[in-house]
């Protein structure tokens, strides 16, 4: 199974430009719990999902409006690649490194 738990220190390439953010994973079996934190606030993950190297979690976020993002990631060694879905808005391309 992959190492997924940690600091990931995460940059999400969205229209209001590169949000820059702070995601931390700790996992338990198939599932996993954390919080993503940045300039918009934090944001606890919701359903986390653990597929192998793969996560995937949703995230109720409430600024710049509420809405509810659905975010899968794969993990290789220490670099995340992933995306993350706004719904009617798309989907950004996400990026990050272990921190710690």
């Amino acid at each position: 199974m992959a190492d997924v738990d940690g600091t990931w220190e995460c940059v999400t390439k969205s229209p209001l430009g590169d949000q820059k953010s702070t995601l931390t994973v700790k996992s338990d079996g198939d599932s996993f719990t954390g919080t993503n934190s940045g300039a918009m606030g934090s944001a606890d993950v919701v359903d986390g999902k653990v597929a192998g190297n793969t996560i995937s979690w949703k995230m109720n976020m409430t600024v710049p409006m509420p809405m509810t993002l659905e975010c899968e990631a794969t993990i290789d060694g220490d670099t995340l690649t992933g995306t993350v879905g706004a719904g009617a808005f798309g989907s950004f391309p996400m990026t990050g490194t272990r921190a710690g």
